[in-house]
């Protein structure tokens, strides 16, 4: 049920992420999976410390899921910084 709710989250958080990068058009949804998933993880070992607020894995909430949006975001900035010299 674990590996359901990482690919579901992270699908919708990748998803969203690519909207807020204006990466969507260039991207499918393996990708996107895969970026929500990463983000999810990243978040969840140095965001979710930060802020007191639990992962994924502890449950599905309103807040671990914005903390995974926020990680795939990041990774999404990280990755067009490099791809681009730019954040965007």
């Amino acid at each position: 049920m674990g590996i359901l709710v990482w690919l579901i989250v992270g699908g919708v958080c990748g998803w969203l992420a690519s909207i807020i990068m204006r990466t969507d058009a260039q991207q499918g949804i393996l990708l996107n999976v895969i970026v929500g998933i990463v983000g999810a993880l990243l978040a969840g070992f140095i965001i979710s410390p930060m802020v007191g607020v639990g992962t994924i894995n502890e449950g599905i909430s309103l807040a671990t899921f914005l903390v995974s949006l926020l990680g795939a975001v990041i990774l999404l900035a990280i990755v067009n910084l490099f791809r681009r010299g730019s954040v965007r």
